[in-house]
């Protein structure tokens, strides 16, 4: 059941507050939401999830696995992303503030990791900074749409 509620949750919050990726033109927005919409909507709460454990595990080392985020989506099942969430969180709330914090460290760290080291180092420290200064609702927003862009990607 908590697995279930898990993905339910990130399914209906991200879905709610999708805006699709803002660089491309609006045929292709058009095109991409005609075409892959559903898959959209079915993948953003797995990587909403991926983006959560990735980060979480990196500071807490609840599982040996040394995983990528798309390792994490490609690789291992709805299920066991969600349980091993669950155990990183440790009790913790997928809703809760320490939650989605790790969200966007993780979402950002995909979103720099064709960076040179020393520049995603520098911005990695910088995304950091801006966490501990928005307000959850503003790192809500910034999360959604990191994933939803992020997703995107996946899809093209």
């Amino acid at each position: 059941m908590l697995i279930k509620n898990i993905f339910l949750f990130f399914s209906l919050l991200l879905i709610a507050n999708c805006s699709f990726a803002t660089e491309m033109t609006s045929e292709h927005k058009k095109w991409l939401q005609d075409k892959f919409s559903l898959q959209h909507e079915k993948l953003i709460p797995i990587v909403a999830v991926a983006d959560m454990f990735f980060a979480c595990n990196q500071v807490r080392k609840t599982d040996e696995g040394n995983y990528q985020v798309t390792d994490l989506m490609k690789k291992i099942s709805r299920n066991e992303l969600a349980e091993k969430l669950s155990a990183c969180l440790n009790g913790e709330s997928p809703n809760s503030e320490t939650a989605l914090n790790f969200g966007l460290i993780g979402c950002f760290h995909e979103q720099l990791k064709e960076l040179p080291e020393e520049d995603r180092k520098i911005k990695q420290k910088l995304v950091r900074q801006a966490i501990s200064r928005l307000s959850k609702a503003e790192r809500q927003k910034s999360f959604t749409q990191c994933v939803t862009d992020q997703a995107i990607g996946y899809l093209k």
